[in-house]
């Protein structure tokens, strides 16, 4: 940014900013504090923005003087990121991204449509700009059903159609579950979809999903009224009530590198809010170790479906809390 300002990028002396999709711990000088709203929909990279004093929505709303988009590494997302900035902003739009998330595609793009500041190249990244326009208003791909009839958003995990793994947990859950039930890093909603009207024992089941997007897609996808729907960490969720089960697919990922201990802290999320006869169902992909991390919280470990590439585990009863 600094490097754009001494290029002759010129902000808006008063009106807010809008800063799309920063991560908790973007640097976001020399953009003026106290005039940023930062728009992350991702509930842990939120909290940590606030936890700096930046201002922090979900979505954008209002009116900007000047936005800053952060891309993220999804094609579709990319896009609608940009084409919402720019229906909101009445002065710049700067693009910010790295080559790995695709800035060359976007750039050359976007030439197409508007003319844009020169770009300036620096770390494997480019930054550039051009007023705000609604050359790109064919970008802004909403919500839409996807191919098995869901609602999904760019961006969001298996937006395209249903997860095979999350299937495969579908299949092999037990007749029974529980009154009280979690389902941890919902998405969308295809497990809650395909579980409430299964069990009528179920009371309250609580989709727990770190991402606002995914979230909204979930509340058009489960309608039935013992859906609650809550937009935390689930690392960080308070339950109202002890439960009696817990169901997920937890993400293994952190962007693109492979990260076991995400699926790990699920699991243990898990494990800090069942009932003392309470029961977890995770499916996996079967590299991953999650027999070690359940051995060391359940009193019983099992397989109990899946396939070549995943497999279903059931943990019953979670050891005593020390």
């Amino acid at each position: 940014m600094t490097l754009a300002l001494e290029a002759g990028l010129s902000l808006p002396e008063q009106g807010p900013i809008a800063v799309f999709r920063p991560r908790g711990d973007t640097m976001l000088a020399p953009l003026p504090v106290d005039r940023i709203t930062a728009i992350q929909s991702f509930a842990p990279d939120a909290a940590q923005l606030k936890a700096r004093g930046i201002k922090v929505a979900p979505r954008e709303e209002g009116s900007f003087a000047a936005s800053v988009v952060f891309l993220p590494r999804a094609k579709d997302e990319c896009r609608a990121l940009i084409a919402r900035a720019m229906a909101v902003t009445t002065g710049p739009v700067i693009i910010d991204g790295s080559k790995t998330d695709g800035i060359e595609s976007v750039l050359k793009d976007m030439r197409k449509r508007a003319d844009l500041a020169p770009a300036i190249s620096k770390a494997h990244g480019k930054i550039f700009w051009c007023d705000s326009t609604d050359a790109f208003a064919g970008w802004n791909i909403g919500p839409t059903a996807n191919k098995d009839g869901y609602v999904t958003a760019p961006g969001v995990f298996s937006a395209n159609g249903v997860d095979k793994a999350s299937a495969a947990l579908v299949a092999a859950l037990p007749a029974k579950l529980g009154r009280a039930i979690g389902d941890f890093g919902a998405g969308w909603g295809y497990l809650s979809a395909q579980v409430l009207p299964k069990h009528p024992e179920i009371e309250t089941l609580h989709l727990v999903e770190a991402e606002a997007v995914a979230l909204d897609c979930a509340r058009q996808n489960v309608t039935d009224p013992r859906a609650k729907f809550h937009w935390a960490d689930v690392s960080r969720w308070q339950t109202p009530q002890l439960l009696d089960g817990v169901i997920m697919n937890p993400p293994f990922h952190t962007s693109r590198a492979a990260d076991p201990a995400l699926g790990q802290a699920f699991l243990q999320a898990g494990h800090s809010v069942l009932a003392p006869g309470g029961r977890l169902w995770v499916v996996a992909n079967r590299h991953l170790p999650y027999e070690n991390t359940l051995t060391g919280l359940f009193a019983q470990v099992s397989e109990i479906g899946g396939d070549a590439s995943f497999k279903v585990l059931e943990a019953v009863r979670p050891k005593r809390r020390v």
